[in-house]
């Protein structure tokens, strides 16, 4: 496939392979460098450019450390569909990952059997002082950090336990017990990322984030889920579908 062309200062300070990686990303984001496919060889890309190819290969392993490309042996290296899109439906995120083909992971940060949250709790229609399960996780798509998700559930799911919600999607879970989510009322804001944010989701301090506040409600009206998730903006997009009436 033609490679975007990748200008280079020799004598500027940044080097060379950071020069080349900043270039690739661009490509990647604005689509030059389309989902799929495949990059010359790094040889071929190395003799290209007039670089070595340890120049080149740290190049790519850079793209490849932040999820935007996969180096298969045998195959080669191929352009990573890296933005997450959602439809606006009541689905669980690791639920889509796996039916769009990615490989997700959750890290459980903190996991609280009696939480009392005032917040939370009215949110769910509950009393102020009710003791809640809380449980705070890190959620990456094949290996890129994607979204941190915060969850409060009344205190009839308090059998989830942190190594279930490590290894299944939450709504699973909560479906399970007779408290699959059927409706939910939901706020999408953004706002920016704290330090500690940042650090989780590998950003800068600051980096714009996709804010969704939802609770959610089974069949039969009671509350499910109070749920304040937070997902990085230049990997995540939400997509709908709208009418004219």
């Amino acid at each position: 496939m033609p490679v975007p062309r990748i200008p280079i200062d020799r004598h500027s300070p940044i080097p060379l392979y950071f020069q080349i990686a900043r270039r690739l990303t661009e490509a990647v984001e604005n689509g030059e460098l389309v989902p799929g496919e495949l990059l010359p060889n790094e040889i071929d890309l190395a003799a290209s450019l007039n670089v070595s190819r340890p120049t080149m290969r740290r190049a790519i392993e850079e793209l490849v450390e932040n999820g935007m490309l996969t180096r298969k042996r045998g195959v080669g290296t191929r352009v990573n569909d890296t933005l997450v899109r959602r439809r606006v439906a009541l689905t669980s995120l690791h639920d889509d990952l796996t039916a769009a083909g990615r490989q997700p992971r959750t890290q459980v940060l903190r996991f609280v059997l009696d939480c009392v949250d005032r917040h939370a709790a009215r949110e769910l229609g509950l009393p102020a002082s009710e003791r809640l399960l809380y449980c705070e996780r890190l959620r990456s798509a094949d290996g890129l950090p994607l979204a941190i998700l915060r969850n409060w559930l009344p205190a009839r799911f308090d059998d989830i336990t942190a190594d279930d919600l490590a290894e299944q999607g939450l709504y699973r879970l909560l479906g399970e017990r007779n408290g699959r989510p059927t409706i939910a009322r939901q706020r999408i804001t953004a706002r920016p990322a704290t330090s500690a944010q940042s650090r989780l989701l590998e950003i800068g301090h600051n980096a714009p984030l996709i804010s969704m506040q939802r609770t959610a409600f089974d069949a039969e009206g009671r509350a499910v889920e109070y749920a304040d998730n937070l997902y990085r903006a230049d990997h995540y997009a939400i997509e709908v579908t709208v009418y004219n009436r």
